[in-house]
């Protein structure tokens, strides 16, 4: 078949721009190949009204929504003996979701669309317990100073990746140490990032509750357009033997 490559167990289908995988790989090359190269195509994944991977048959979709949506990886089901998985360069996005490879042990999605960690490791600790390489490189859930200048490694949450996925061995470009395994263990936990929701800006709180907010000014004068003068009275009065403004001047200077 035109676009693919064949070394022996290693099957490569690079630059096709394919927006699934096609039906004749998993045909042909699905019980034989160990490692599978799909770099540099268009992979997605869409998800149907349901919320779910939008995998299959016409029947499981209202107007054949099934037909119109790229089935993306729903033909890895057929590479059972997989063991090495490179996505890189494609489309993928939070909602990338595997079949179940027990064998897998190898996998790179560099410089595809993840801007979430959480739920993606929690989806590869259930399908793929094999894990021991990973790559992120290239996402913003992965920021270095190659990618984004604003941040730098700081940013990427290297423990909490570690903290969910315990069998890595490496993680994008580094070997994973003890020391790191046990750093992990202590604060991979409390590396979740939580996002308010339904958050309200400064300036809407302000307008919301206006008398939260304090201010030493009367009441009356609150108003920035409102001008005129306010008169009050002075709670503080001074009932000392000496006036409070002429108490260091001395009799001889009057």
């Amino acid at each position: 078949m035109a676009g693919v490559v064949v070394s022996g167990a290693q099957v490569s289908y690079i630059s096709q721009d394919c927006e699934e995988i096609p039906e004749f790989l998993g045909r042909k090359y699905g019980r034989v190949a160990k490692r599978l190269d799909l770099s540099f195509n268009l992979l997605r994944v869409f998800l149907s009204h349901h919320g779910a991977p939008s995998w299959a048959t016409v029947g499981d979709y209202p107007c054949g929504a099934a037909q119109k949506s790229p089935r993306s990886l729903e033909g890895l089901k057929t590479f059972s003996y997989l063991e090495e998985l490179i996505l890189d360069n494609n489309l993928l996005g939070n909602d990338l979701r595997l079949p179940r490879l027990p064998h897998l042990h190898t996998l790179t999605l560099n410089k595809n669309q993840i801007s979430e960690l959480e739920s993606l490791l929690d989806h590869l600790a259930e399908v793929v317990p094999s894990l021991q390489y990973l790559s992120l490189l290239g996402n913003v859930a992965c920021p270095n100073e190659l990618v984004c200048k604003e941040k730098d490694e700081d940013d990427y949450q290297r423990y909490f990746v570690l903290h969910k996925l315990t069998n890595l061995k490496f993680l994008d470009t580094r070997k994973v140490t003890r020391r790191e395994r046990e750093e992990a263990l202590v604060r991979g936990a409390f590396m979740k990032v939580v996002k308010p929701k339904d958050a309200k800006t400064s300036s809407d709180a302000a307008s919301a509750s206006p008398e939260m907010h304090y201010t030493p000014l009367p009441s009356g004068s609150r108003d920035l357009t409102n001008h005129r003068g306010i008169l009050g009275k002075c709670r503080y009065i001074y009932y000392g033997k000496h006036s409070e403004g002429n108490r260091f001047i001395r009799d001889d200077q009057l």
